[in-house]
């Protein structure tokens, strides 16, 4: 395999080679293509006129933190699960909630990872991957979901119109849950990997169920993304052909991963708006 600056440069060499970053990123059904998380988000949205806040769920083996964001005294809210990159509960995940919160969502982030430890403490991508992400068992994440899900029937949320959106590490998981949970109307999933080595903590990848979704998925891509090959896109495009449901794959092509993500230098404002839109049409569209 050819040499890649950008991915050498993430490496410590001192503690963790080539071949067993790639392993590990393979084995957690990562996308290659990824960047320190900087501190400076471009879009602030303000909480006028929004409840936000943070509280713990009871799970299996915890207390699950949320980050959440509604409109103010609100009821019988549709209701969204923000599902995060493997940076963890960030302000750009929260201003994410906040967005949808303006649009008349209760949107939930729950911080996946907190049995594994805090990616926010960690700089080092492949060590934040190594150390946490490798770790999390996709049958934890999908119980963990479902778990924040009915919070949400209880704290003003319309169980009858629940939809997922996730970023890279949790757009995969946007797949994964939409065939998983029977009851939910719609997903969006931005850029996650869609096909993987498969393992006992992550045995099946999107394109493996593909055929099993039991809300429609909208999947957005960048054409150029190096973490996640246009052919597998591809595959997942042919996939859904034949599945049941109304799924469909955006690509942008001039956009590379994490085009949304106004924080890192992958951010093209042109997509990223687009499929900001794509978003909320899909959402309005699946009666959510």
């Amino acid at each position: 395999m050819a040499a890649n600056p950008d991915f050498d440069s993430l490496l410590p060499a001192a503690r963790l080679d080539r071949r067993a970053f790639v392993t590990t990123l393979a084995a957690a059904g990562f996308a290659l293509a990824v960047q320190p998380v900087h501190a400076n988000t471009m879009i602030t949205t303000d909480s006028t006129g929004l409840d936000t806040g943070t509280t713990e769920i009871e799970v299996e083996g915890g207390r699950l933190p949320v980050f959440f964001a509604r409109p103010a005294g609100g009821t019988a809210l549709p209701t969204v699960l923000v599902v995060q990159e493997i940076f963890g509960v960030h302000e750009h995940i929260r201003d994410v909630c906040r967005r949808l919160a303006k649009l008349g969502y209760l949107a939930i982030a729950p911080e996946l990872f907190f049995r594994q430890g805090d990616p926010t403490k960690i700089e080092s991508v492949p060590e934040i991957i190594q150390n946490i992400v490798s770790k999390v068992p996709d049958a934890q994440i999908m119980s963990d979901l479902d778990a924040v899900a009915t919070w949400a029937a209880s704290k003003g949320g319309d169980p009858a119109r629940l939809a997922i959106t996730g970023f890279c590490w949790g757009g995969r998981i946007t797949w994964l849950y939409a065939a998983h949970n029977a009851n939910l109307k719609a997903g969006v999933a931005w850029y996650g990997r869609l096909d993987g080595v498969p393992s006992e903590l992550n045995p099946k990848h999107p394109l493996d169920v593909a055929a099993s979704l039991n809300a429609p998925v909208l999947g957005l891509y960048g054409g150029q993304d190096q973490g996640i090959p246009l052919t597998d896109v591809e595959a997942m495009q042919e996939a859904l052909k034949t599945a049941a449901g109304k799924s469909k794959i955006i690509v942008y092509p001039d956009a590379p991963h994490a085009f949304h993500a106004d924080y890192r230098p992958s951010f093209r404002q042109e997509a990223a708006d687009d499929g900001w839109q794509q978003l909320k049409n899909w959402l309005s569209k699946h009666g959510v």
